[in-house]
């Protein structure tokens, strides 16, 4: 039980400081608590609950940036909360059996996004200075990426910051601050309303959540301190070598 826990609250500490100086500490969070033993379903609907926290208040440190754009965080929220909600219902429905078939292929996407995101902003950047989406299709289309993109963070958060970049970039946003902002705002309505149903299911592991919420929180505070030490594209290739060595992990256990 004390390994669990220190292993849980290490993880957490670990997953803090790459989801502020890198990104991607679900990668070691939600693997984390499939070793303790908490089952697969339950373990993403608990990492959900763990990260909420770190967007909630990265959201809040970005308000002075979100200034002048509370109509479309409005439009944006409520997409969020319903992408969210619709994301966690299917998580709820699904069997433990089908979500254990479907982590590697999870996993797998949310690493290539990783690794492959700043070339995905690019390209939407280039799509939005191409067309600015006047028409009512253009900005119908841009309501229904964002839509899937919330049901796909209510289903399995990892990733959802990454997808939610290229969405603003492809939305026309140019200020990198003003995206970061919006990004958190979306992580954590999506969280929030997906929390709520857990909550209602009973599909959270309370004392593992929260020895993880714990260690992310000291993590993410931590990590001021080590951003300034550690160049981030050290940062980033280890969290991309670590991803990857868990996607093929899980891929060996669910298929040989």
């Amino acid at each position: 039980m004390i390994f669990e826990v220190v292993l849980l609250f290490f993880a957490g500490v670990l997953g803090g400081v790459l989801n502020s100086v890198a990104g991607g500490g679900s990668f070691v969070t939600f693997p984390a608590l499939m070793f303790v033993g908490v089952p697969p379903i339950m373990a993403n609907a608990t990492n959900t609950f763990a990260s909420f926290f770190g967007y909630l208040s990265g959201a809040y440190a970005f308000r002075k940036e979100l200034k002048g754009h509370g109509k479309q965080i409005k439009v944006i929220i409520i997409t969020s909360v319903i992408g969210g909600a619709l994301g966690a219902f299917l998580l709820l429905w699904a069997s433990e059996a089908t979500f254990k078939q479907a982590i590697p292929w999870l996993l797998l996407f949310a690493t290539l996004l990783f690794m492959f995101g700043g070339h995905i902003n690019r390209i939407a950047k280039q799509l939005s200075k191409q067309n600015k989406y006047a028409s009512q299709v253009g900005a119908g289309l841009l309501a229904l990426v964002l839509l899937a993109i919330c049901i796909y963070g209510g289903f399995f958060n990892a990733g959802l910051g990454i997808i939610g970049l290229s969405y603003l970039a492809l939305a026309g946003y140019t200020n990198i601050n003003t995206m970061n902002g919006i990004k958190l705002v979306i992580s954590s309505a999506v969280s929030l309303v997906a929390i709520v149903l857990f909550v209602v299911n009973d599909a959270i592991a309370w004392f593992e959540g929260v020895v993880v919420l714990l260690g992310t929180l000291i993590g993410g505070y931590l990590s001021a301190g080590v951003s300034m030490r550690i160049p981030q594209h050290y940062m980033r290739w280890f969290v991309i070598m670590m991803s990857c060595t868990i996607t093929v992990y899980f891929f060996w256990v669910t298929y040989f």
